[in-house]
């Protein structure tokens, strides 16, 4: 079957769609504040004072994080080459799909009183690894897709896409789902569909399900519609890593390449960490619902979709690289805000009981992390692309992979370290200012170009 380029670009952007939601309902808006809350009931069951069972629920789950990132970090350049090997990346993407479903699925036997939290976090951390995973191949598709003066907006689109389908499940699961802890009801004020107990958190947990079975249906247009190009690859595995280490070893002669997977391997895991704690600093810190977190990711996604758009017509206006520079500067203003805030001070100001200013930043701050995190992820895949060739791209995107990974482990050990030892979820999260700073000043090395540029 002859597919269109147009419909196979539409295809890719499907992915991105389908995937979404184990980022928007389980990493950050529902899935994440849920374990938050059986976590502090399992701490504070063990003896642990309020505050003390809001940090180690929080490094607990950063913890789980640690651990992801550095298999993630692993087998994403390895998988990569021996794909590039190959000459085929479908056959992996089809594998780590069936890690997603299955990763998500078994989210609904996670119950309100657990005698122990591991098995959670190991699905979880399951699922995720094949999210993660699968994108790096898709994305490695991207150079195959069109040309570099759009591929700018073909990436920007596709967050964009993605972060779209990401609201509209959150807002079904919201509205027909995710029960109140108290009332035992909906946002809307219905019981969890299908007869759901929201005694046990049925409705809640029927985020790992929803999610899985979202991503089989809107892949299937991926699946049908995007086309490899016809390589001859044959590599052996063992001629695949040799290719590894050459090319490990040739990064020092692609020095804009080096600079960007150093310094976005720096700012992507701040960002990815900022994803990751969003719902639980909501219920840790702010005392929010789930409802109430799933509401203000309903918010950030918005904003991210439409800056995900706009940025990427910016981003083929004016390059990738200064786009990145201006999202990161922000980014990283906005965890300094949330460090200064708590339900009734801001910037050590008291404020009068009831003040809605806390909720009011906190939105405020969902919309500008949504926002700004969109446009840096959309941007940085483009400048990837800048970096790389149709036939290398598995390879490079798993160096790309590596870089979003190899440090995955530092921002969630740092930030428990750091609320371990200040006894503290909220000023716990200081190290992401730090890793955004980092990744800045490493990106100002980066030519705008990318290896097309001057040499």
């Amino acid at each position: 079957m002859t597919v269109s380029a147009k419909k196979r670009i539409w295809g890719w952007w499907f992915f991105d769609w389908a995937s979404q939601p184990y980022n928007t309902l389980l990493l950050t808006f529902s899935f994440g504040p849920y374990f938050a809350e059986v976590a502090r009931a399992h701490f504070t069951a063990l003896g642990q004072s309020q505050e003390l069972a809001q940090a180690s629920s929080q490094a607990y789950w950063t913890g789980a994080q640690t651990v992801t990132g550095i298999i993630i970090a692993i087998l994403a350049p390895v998988l990569g080459v021996v794909a590039d090997g190959r000459g085929r990346k479908m056959p992996w993407i089809w594998l780590f799909s069936v890690m997603y479903v299955v990763g998500a699925f078994i989210l609904w036997w996670t119950l309100p009183e657990m005698p122990t939290l591991f098995w959670s976090a190991f699905w979880f951390s399951f699922g995720f690894i094949g999210m993660e995973l699968a994108t790096n191949f898709t994305n490695a598709l991207m150079p195959s897709l069109t040309t570099h003066e759009d591929i700018g907006r073909v990436s920007g689109t596709g967050f964009a896409f993605g972060y779209l389908g990401g609201v509209i499940a959150l807002f079904i699961f919201l509205l027909f789902f995710a029960e109140d802890a108290k009332t035992g009801k909906t946002l809307i004020g219905l019981s969890p569909a299908f007869g759901l107990d929201p005694a046990t958190r049925e409705g809640t947990r029927a985020v790992g399900p929803f999610t899985a079975i979202w991503y089989i249906v809107f892949m299937v247009p991926f699946f049908l519609w995007v086309r490899e190009p016809l390589t001859r690859g044959g590599r052996k595995v063992g001629e695949s890593l040799a290719v590894l280490g050459t090319a490990l070893k040739g990064l020092k002669q692609r020095p804009s390449l080096l600079a960007f997977l150093i310094g976005s391997m720096f700012y992507r895991d701040a960002l990815n960490a900022t994803y990751a704690l969003g719902g639980a600093f909501a219920s840790n810190v702010m005392g929010w619902t789930v409802i109430q977190s799933g509401t203000f990711g309903i918010i950030a996604a918005i904003a991210a979709t439409i800056a995900s758009w706009a940025g990427g017509k910016l981003d083929s206006r004016i390059g990738p690289k200064p786009v990145i520079v201006v999202a990161v500067i922000v980014l990283a203003l906005v965890i300094i805000v949330m460090m200064n805030l708590t339900p009734d001070s801001f910037f050590g100001m008291i404020l009068p009981e009831g003040s809605p200013v806390p909720d009011a930043v906190f939105y405020g701050c969902g919309v500008v992390i949504g926002a700004a995190g969109g446009i840096a992820q959309a941007a940085s895949r483009t400048l990837m692309v800048y970096h790389t060739t149709e036939e290398d791209a598995a390879g490079d995107f798993g160096f790309y992979g590596l870089s979003g990974k190899a440090t995955a482990f530092l921002a969630p050990a740092l930030i428990t370290v750091a609320t371990t030892s200040l006894g503290s979820a909220r000023l716990g999260i200081a190290p992401l200012v730090l890793l955004f700073a980092i990744g800045l000043v490493l990106l100002l090395r980066v030519d705008p170009q990318g290896e097309r540029g001057p040499k």
